[in-house]
């Protein structure tokens, strides 16, 4: 009998399962891509929203911890070749956010759902207060979320689990389940969709790099004490805010927003525009709020480790922003950020990235756009070259460039 089944509470809990750079990594995909979740104040990143939105490239670092992770469920509770993945997403908590005893299967919905796995990848006390996860019954009871510890564990009635609530900054996790029903195979589904994708010829447009944002209601946070429209924020723009940043945009774009009264300000998001930040604007030109906002990310990611090697890219373009100009994008950063109180709150880091906001510099933003595209085509490299062998097995595995068998 496989270990897992000796317990009558069959659960497993990994420590540093998951390496720091490949948590960081995902941890950008999150706060670069996420979108409002399914409870309030949560916020989600699933693997179909990232092709949805062109950014199937970043299904790549999924690829090998989704593998080692069946491998280690197989092994652990005796069923090896036997389970699928489910569902594979980000999920970050924030403040004012819990969920009480439960199972993961208790809809008939979710009763597809055999077996649980929570990456976590940050750390309880150092990037947020609050989120314990608890077991109802059973050895370990408590789980203090540790960044690279993984919990394993039945999703059925003998795992009744909670989650305290979130008291301050954002606690993300790699969340997979696990089938053993091929019909509900999560690969399959994801195969169609980059099918689809690339079918309709988008990998041949010399831009098709870069992220095309959902609809503007998927990045609307309202919280559910103040669930009006007045009372809540833009995800995208709150989370540059949060990083010192700003969206500037064009004189064009702005004239049309005060001549018609009808200008829907979400549109803006989905146009060109410039960063700008203390008074200085980064004059390189982002196709859409998502870009820019990679960007930021990326650089908030690997600022330091830029800026240590010394490259530097091509000159940088940085401007004075005019003082009538500062004023116009500060009123539409009111209009369409909305409660930047809210946004503060919610998104506040316990621990900030203290090199990233004490020693900014545009020559290093400038490295970080470059290598951020660097990394964008290799990875969309990378997953043109493993498509055709993904659509042949109907199953999304690691594919290495120099191995035509994929293993």
């Amino acid at each position: 009998m496989a270990a897992g089944w000796e317990n009558p509470h069959p659960r497993l809990i990994i420590h540093d399962f998951i390496s720091l750079d490949l948590c960081k990594e995902l941890e950008f995909i999150h706060k670069s891509c996420s979108t409002i979740g399914y409870r309030p104040n949560v916020f989600s990143t699933t693997l179909s929203h990232l092709i949805a939105t062109n950014c199937g490239h970043l299904v790549l670092p999924f690829v090998s911890i989704r593998e080692r992770l069946k491998d280690k469920m197989e092994e652990f509770f005796g069923c090896e070749f036997e389970l699928f993945v489910e569902f594979t997403g980000l999920i970050s908590w924030t403040k004012g956010s819990s969920i009480g005893w439960h199972s993961d299967d208790n809809r008939s919905y979710l009763k597809q759902r055999h077996f649980a796995a929570v990456c976590y990848l940050n750390s309880h006390a150092k990037d947020f207060e609050g989120g314990l996860f608890h077991f109802q019954d059973g050895e370990p009871e408590t789980i203090v979320p540790m960044i690279g510890d993984v919990l394993m564990y039945t999703a059925d009635s003998r795992n009744i689990h909670s989650v305290d609530e979130i008291t301050d900054g954002e606690r993300i996790t790699l969340t997979l389940w696990f089938t053993r029903e091929s019909s509900y195979d999560e690969d399959a589904k994801l195969i169609s969709l980059f099918s689809q994708r690339l079918s309709s010829g988008l990998d041949e447009d010399p831009v098709s790099y870069l992220p095309f944002p959902a609809s503007s209601n998927m990045y609307w946070f309202s919280s559910e004490q103040a669930p009006s429209c007045h009372s809540g924020f833009d995800i995208r723009w709150a989370r540059i805010h949060i990083l010192g940043y700003n969206f500037c945009f064009f004189d064009d774009e702005i004239s049309n927003l005060t001549s018609d009264s009808s200008y829907d300000l979400s549109e803006l998001l989905m146009k060109p525009l410039w960063l700008a930040r203390e008074g200085e604007t980064f004059t390189k030109e982002f196709v859409n709020s998502l870009h820019a906002l990679q960007v930021v990310q990326f650089y908030s990611w690997k600022g330091f480790e830029l800026h240590a090697v010394s490259i530097r890219a091509n000159n940088v373009n940085v401007s004075q922003l005019v003082r009538s100009h500062t004023k116009k994008c500060n009123r539409l950063k009111s209009m369409t950020l909305g409660d930047h109180e809210l946004a503060e709150v919610v998104f506040h880091s316990v621990s900030c990235n203290e090199y990233i906001h004490s020693s900014f510099d545009w020559d290093d933003f400038n490295v970080a756009v470059v290598a951020w595209e660097d990394y964008t085509h290799q990875l969309r490299r990378e997953l043109l070259a493993g498509l055709p062998y993904w659509r042949d097995r109907q199953s999304i595995f690691f594919f290495s460039a120099g191995n035509e068998e994929g293993t």
